[in-house]
């Protein structure tokens, strides 16, 4: 919290976007109090500050704060930002306590949840795939979660639509007497949805790889957290509210491909 004082008390940013968290899904299981720290202490910290300084926050939530089970949804298009959480993991768990501290401390956020993120940038499910082709003839993936892969520059540049749209449509005078009712939870993704293994088949398809790609169900790959099933998010709010047009993966693992 100090820490945080003192880079505001220094720069006193109109906004601030968030994107500091503690992912090791697994290992979170057996670091609850890290995750804690990292994932819910965290962004509370960043809230109240935020409402001092009179600071928009824009912070990344997960698709993994819902079970993936539930039968009662409308599931035409995912989830939707109503829909209740269930998180099944310590890690989804956290994350959404980190959701709940930020709607308790300050109300000008922008919570936006995502999912099965990738980049040409550090670690991550891409990358790993085409490591893995380089180095195995075979590779097994599970093909029952099923959910939808985001190019992180794709989420950079919708946090930047965010903020040029929040010039745009509030003066400071209309945020302070609540007239703009655009803050709250959104969830953005690329369109569409496949499962892990056919994200890794598309990898490999699109870098014509020759790879023997089978797929095998979670049961066969036993983890200490728990996967949601099902996780598609339903982007209509988001793309209603900044009038977005968002790329399929499969076109935005393309370009991110060829940015590799």
């Amino acid at each position: 919290f100090e820490s945080c004082l003192t880079v505001f008390a220094k720069y006193k940013p109109q906004f601030c976007i968030n994107t500091a968290a503690y992912t090791a899904v697994d290992k979170a299981e057996s670091e609850a109090e890290k995750a804690h720290l990292i994932n819910a202490v965290g962004p509370e910290n960043l809230a109240k500050v935020c409402k001092e300084y009179n600071t928009i926050l824009l912070h990344i939530s997960t698709d993994f704060i819902f079970d993936g089970t539930s039968t009662s949804l409308s599931m035409t298009n995912g989830y939707k930002e109503t829909d209740i959480p269930n998180p099944q993991s310590v890690y989804g768990q956290t994350k959404l306590d980190g959701e709940i501290a930020i709607q308790k401390n300050w109300e000008k956020h922008f919570i936006v949840r995502t999912s099965w993120v990738y980049s040409q940038f550090a670690n991550n499910f891409m990358k790993t795939m085409l490591r893995l082709a380089s180095e195995r003839d075979n590779l097994s993936v599970v093909n029952d979660q099923i959910g939808t892969p985001t190019n992180a520059v794709d989420l950079a540049e919708v946090l930047m639509v965010i903020i040029v749209s929040s010039f745009k449509f509030a003066s400071p005078v209309r945020f302070h007497s609540g007239q703009v009712s655009s803050f709250g939870i959104y969830n953005f993704s690329n369109e569409g949805q496949c499962s892990w293994y056919d994200f890794a088949n598309e990898i490999f398809h699109q870098k014509g790889i020759k790879i023997d790609l089978k797929p095998i169900p979670t049961s066969a790959y036993p983890t200490p957290a728990k996967r949601p099933a099902y996780s598609v998010l339903d982007k209509t709010k988001i793309k209603n509210t900044f009038n977005l047009e968002i790329k399929n993966w499969q076109m935005s693992l393309e370009k991110c491909l060829n940015q590799l």
